[in-house]
């Protein structure tokens, strides 16, 4: 594409071939050891294009202009210093929808889908999601159930409006309350559904996390403390008022912490406890549930 009417992320001109561009980006970032060279460099590319990453492949012969291929060199620069892709393009995609992520926020990562299946399993009319970040929970889950309302709750009102982007652009933002407070402090009202993906790693663990983690997401939405279950108690501790008869509660966890989770919601009072895993095989989620009446019983269910 190239002449007067072309647009300055259009490929066409003088400019260096989109292929050569690309190949050398990949060689750049195998070289310092990222994990996912050739996806990142497409993705980085259609990026600086302004064109969708599934485009791509239709212009790799043309050439890129040269202020086009400047801008993605200084991407992938960056990708090499280990700044995540998500914060590069300011989006990632999450139960198939793309959500706008930035650095006050946690990358909704695949893991967390697990969470949501098991939402969707059963009905619910309202939920809370308790520390929201980027709102992709919550967000998701009411798109997916479209009666349903609820209030998703974050500490920093940086992440808060994140969250309200992502609300407004999946159509969800007058089904969903945001509001900031510390987990439950200025929670009001019952839910029969209730959602968190806490802070879990063990702060003598944060160091080992990758760069692009540890490095560039925010430490409250990670760090969980002496021994990763901080948030847990905080949360379980405050659950009585807030979870209807019969509501349920769902957390992610960190895939070692199945079993002291498990034991913290049966502890709170919950029952049909079940761990479940992620598609790796990992212990990655913790569900149970209130009681529906006095003297009813459940059991603890570990597949």
């Amino acid at each position: 594409m190239t002449g007067a009417g072309a647009e300055e992320g259009a490929p066409g001109g003088d400019g260096p071939p989109a292929r050569l561009l690309l190949a050398g980006a990949a060689a750049q970032m195998a070289a310092a050891g990222i994990e996912a060279p050739a996806r990142d460099a497409r993705r980085l590319l259609a990026h600086a294009l302004g064109i969708p990453a599934d485009r791509l492949t239709l212009v790799l012969g043309e050439a890129v202009p040269p202020p086009v291929a400047a801008r993605f060199r200084a991407l992938v620069e960056e990708r090499c210093r280990r700044r995540p892709l998500s914060h590069l393009v300011g989006a990632r995609e999450f139960f198939g929808r793309v959500f706008t992520v930035s650095p006050v926020v946690l990358d909704p990562r695949p893991e967390t889908e697990c969470l949501i299946e098991a939402a969707l399993a059963a009905p619910f009319t309202r939920l809370i999601d308790l520390g929201t970040g980027s709102g992709a929970i919550a967000v998701t889950l009411l798109a997916e159930r479209p009666a349903a309302t609820g209030v998703a709750v974050d500490l920093s009102p940086e992440a808060l409006a994140v969250a309200a982007e992502n609300a407004r652009r999946h159509g969800v933002a007058g089904r969903l309350d945001l509001l900031r407070s510390d987990w439950w402090a200025a929670v009001q009202g019952q839910f029969d559904l209730v959602v968190a993906n806490p802070p879990y790693v063990a702060t003598d663990e944060m160091a080992a996390l990758a760069p692009e983690v540890r490095l560039h997401e925010p430490r409250l939405a990670l760090d969980g403390g002496v021994d990763g279950l901080v948030a847990y108690r905080t949360i379980l501790a405050g659950i009585g008022p807030h979870l209807a008869p019969g509501g349920r509660v769902l957390v992610e966890i960190g895939p070692e912490q199945g079993a002291a989770v498990a034991a913290l919601f049966r502890a709170a009072g919950l029952v049909d406890v079940v761990v479940l895993p992620d598609l790796d095989g990992r212990d990655r989620v913790v569900q149970g549930m209130r009681p529906c009446a006095a003297g009813s019983h459940g059991h603890e269910r570990h597949p």
